[in-house]
């Protein structure tokens, strides 16, 4: 079937080309009248915009890069989905990198590296701190998720409040009246900042319940991966007492603990309760079903994407933290009922202005605006 084109539409409208391409392109200098005839003819034909022609018009590539430290991770690999999604949103296609959270990979992918021609970046970095970055050779847009590079860093970034995930996690426990509740996810060697913040929101949330922290309860681990999770569970239950409750610093620890608990044949809640942060969806489908602290990932993908076409149309803005809310959900691996979602709002500090996810931006990208876990 032949595509249709702006010439068709004018024939059928009884209009200039040029008309047909300033309603296509959302132009005001078009009365009413002629714009909702012309949108008819539009909607009639089934025209769809060549948009690989529009981004070659405007210089650019209409692609944007998206570099995780392993998809492997279920945390990554399902953010790096909301991101795709979002990116499409506005009209923009995505390439996806595995740097393996080492320091030689995440600096080739900041500094564009063998990488095709992006109109910027959006990095979950385990290795590079503030300094590597200001160093970036490739100066394009960039926005960072994560904790790793916080406060001096001159790029953008969205995350959630690890803190308060680690404070609400443990208070859930203890409001089922657990009152040995061990943390797995500590770092001893390379601490990286998200556990790092989990471990103090872990104390804190002891502390806010009444309870004392016990060194003897913080199950370390070298990674973040099951295997990790279910050798600190093991451990942790040659403690005596053993723990009555585990907060686990993301879900796939927890899966791993959950494991080490069935086949040490004690009982998931009764037993020992626990809870993990990320909400994905392989804790949907245990048994029992995992209770999780749950950030609200497509808000994370929405605003990392937003921040980066604000950061081309104003390279040299003030950067933005965007900080993305959570909610607890509770499941059977604290004996709770599972409460219907209700996403949470997005918060920025510090911000020169709001942004609208659907408001349309033509400049920067001239393209429509709609870590460790």
């Amino acid at each position: 079937m032949r595509r249709v084109r702006l010439q068709d539409i004018a024939e059928r409208s009884g209009v200039s080309i040029k008309t047909v391409s300033n309603v296509v392109n959302g132009k005001a200098s078009v009365t009413d009248s002629t714009r909702t005839r012309v949108q008819a003819v539009i909607d009639d034909l089934g025209y769809r915009p060549n948009v690989a022609a529009q981004h070659l018009r405007r210089g650019r590539s209409g692609m944007i890069a998206l570099a995780f430290p392993e998809l492997t991770e279920p945390y990554f690999a399902e953010l790096a989905s909301h991101l795709v999604r979002a990116a499409k949103k506005r009209g923009l296609s995505a390439i996806v990198s595995q740097t393996d959270g080492l320091a030689e990979t995440e600096r080739a992918v900041a500094d564009g590296t063998d990488m095709p021609l992006v109109d910027g970046l959006i990095l979950s970095p385990l290795a590079l701190g503030a300094a590597d970055l200001a160093e970036r050779t490739d100066k394009g847009p960039l926005v960072l998720l994560g904790e790793t590079v916080r406060d001096e860093s001159p790029y953008p970034r969205v995350a959630i409040d690890n803190h308060q995930a680690a404070v609400e996690a443990t208070l859930h426990l203890a409001g089922l009246g657990r009152r040995r509740i061990a943390a797995i996810g500590a770092r001893a060697t390379a601490p990286r900042a998200t556990a790092v913040l989990r471990l103090e929101g872990y104390r804190a949330g002891l502390a806010a319940a009444g309870l004392s922290y016990d060194s003897d309860l913080v199950g370390y681990v070298p990674g973040f991966h099951r295997c990790d999770g279910e050798q600190a569970m093991f451990d942790l239950l040659q403690r005596d007492p053993r723990p009555d409750a585990v907060f686990c610093f993301n879900d796939s620890l927890a899966l791993g603990a959950l494991r080490a608990l069935r086949e040490s044949g004690l009982s998931v809640p009764d037993d020992v309760a626990i809870i993990g942060i990320d909400d994905i969806e392989e804790g949907r489908f245990s048994a029992p079903a995992l209770s999780t602290i749950a950030p609200d990932k497509s808000a994370i993908a929405d605003a990392a994407i937003s921040l980066l076409l604000d950061r081309a149309d104003d390279p040299n803005s003030a950067p933005r933290e965007v900080t993305v809310g959570f909610e607890l959900v509770a499941r059977g691996s604290t004996s709770c009922p599972s409460p219907a979602p209700t996403p949470l709002p997005v918060t920025t500090r510090p911000s020169n202005r709001e942004f609208d996810d659907d408001s349309p931006d033509t400049a920067g990208l001239g393209l429509p605006k709609s870590p460790e876990a």
